[in-house]
């Protein structure tokens, strides 16, 4: 057979292999990238990934036992969740977040919230849609927006890092298919008022939208702040789509196990997403969470007053830094978002602060913020002494830096 060549071939192929050009618009995941240079400095205490500092209940790790004593539990699972913990769910909505399931929403189990909110994006948008996210946004939501194909249509917050639903009206568009909640918040610490959330709920309602409401942390809340589930809202059915995880109150993070709560009528079409992208959610870790959601919530109680007590000890520390620092505020989640009064971009003032003092944050720049530099300071990951130690070097590496 005679070869055959093909002029200019080998120029079209570099061409054809290159990156997406919708990825090439993503954000780089901050997360992995400070961890990098933590890694570069060793001895380095970490202020940054939002994880807690403990593990599972030992109910979580004795319902491994029956998973393995069932060889059927090595084969495919359901495609949205075995049943025991659709089961577990259930109950837990309903008694703790007053979500009444039967005949108004179905659960789907995900490998973590994250995974839940493409789920959702999947089944309700179109390339070019828009969606509605507060800013500072939570990164990995206005990365999966864009990876998507939508657009992310920001929306200021006050003071309080509280959205105005005037902001959130004056955004909506023929194009807008949701809008994002995150309360308690990722990066800011705010927790959202029921008011604020149920004008938020009704507005999508009247516009014909979702309201996508992700409610991660939703035990972490303090000084007498409540945590308010949408879902929860009596006609919210056919227009909430709820997220939570357990990553968070269960120290549950490398278990990659969330739940969706969503209208009905979205059921099959993420049921097609989950069978294409994950066929069925980890059973192994399935099992662990049927544990973990049955367990006495005396235990999430008791490791979240620890966190309590080491959110009060950061915030009373960080007064210290006077004017150098805007006053902090945190009602929620494990994070303070910290305005810091310098011309620094925020991701130098991190690379200073890992390399020169030993103490890592994540930079204000990963959640949208181009307008004053901004570390949010993670203070779950760490036990109470530990904690100390990396608030000290940054209040000492923030003086130093600050001063020069």
């Amino acid at each position: 057979m005679p070869t055959v060549h093909l002029m200019g071939s080998s120029l079209n192929s570099r061409v054809n292999l290159a990156a997406s050009l919708r990825l090439q618009a993503v954000q780089t995941p901050i997360v992995p990238t400070v961890a990098e240079l933590i890694r570069a400095n060793p001895g380095t205490i970490s202020l940054g990934q939002g994880v807690v500092h403990y593990g599972p209940p030992s109910e979580a790790i004795a319902s491994v036992q029956r998973f393995l004593a069932d060889a059927g539990n090595h084969k495919y699972g359901l495609v949205h969740g075995i049943s025991e913990l659709r089961d577990a769910i259930a109950q837990k909505l309903h008694s703790y977040n007053y979500i009444e399931v039967h005949d108004r929403y179905d659960i789907v189990v995900t490998a973590g919230s994250n995974m839940g909110f493409v789920n959702a994006l999947l089944a309700i948008s179109e390339p070019g849609d828009e969606v509605i996210i507060s800013y500072p946004y939570y990164f990995n939501h206005e990365m999966a927006i864009t990876m998507l194909g939508c657009r992310p249509v920001l929306v200021t917050t006050d003071q309080y890092y509280q959205p105005r639903i005037d902001d959130i009206r004056n955004a909506v568009t023929e194009r807008t298919r949701a809008v994002v909640t995150i309360s308690p918040n990722n990066p800011t610490g705010a927790v959202y008022s029921e008011d604020l959330l149920r004008a938020v709920n009704a507005l999508c309602r009247d516009r014909g939208i979702y309201q996508i409401s992700d409610e991660a942390y939703e035990d972490f809340v303090y000084d007498g702040r409540q945590h308010f589930a949408p879902a929860a809202i009596e006609d919210a059915n056919h227009h909430t789509i709820s997220l939570y995880s357990l990553s968070k109150a269960y120290g549950f993070a490398s278990w990659r196990i969330g739940y969706m709560v969503i209208p009905l009528h979205l059921l099959e079409s993420i049921k097609k997403i989950q069978d294409t992208v994950l066929i069925c959610p980890p059973v192994v870790s399935q099992y662990a969470a049927v544990g973990a959601v049955n367990a006495d919530r005396s235990y999430v109680r008791e490791k979240i007053r620890g966190i309590a007590e080491v959110r009060t000890m950061v915030l009373q520390r960080l007064v210290e830094l006077d004017e150098l620092i805007a006053p902090p505020r945190s009602d929620g989640a494990f994070y303070i978002l910290l305005k810091v009064n310098t011309t620094q971009t925020s991701m130098v003032l991190v690379e200073r602060l890992i390399k020169d003092h030993g103490v890592a944050a994540i930079p204000g720049s990963a959640f949208g913020i181009t307008d004053g530099c901004y570390l949010r300071i993670a203070y779950g990951a760490l036990e109470k002494a530990t904690a100390e130690q990396g608030i000290e070097r940054l209040i000492t590496g923030l003086r130093s830096l600050l001063r020069e």
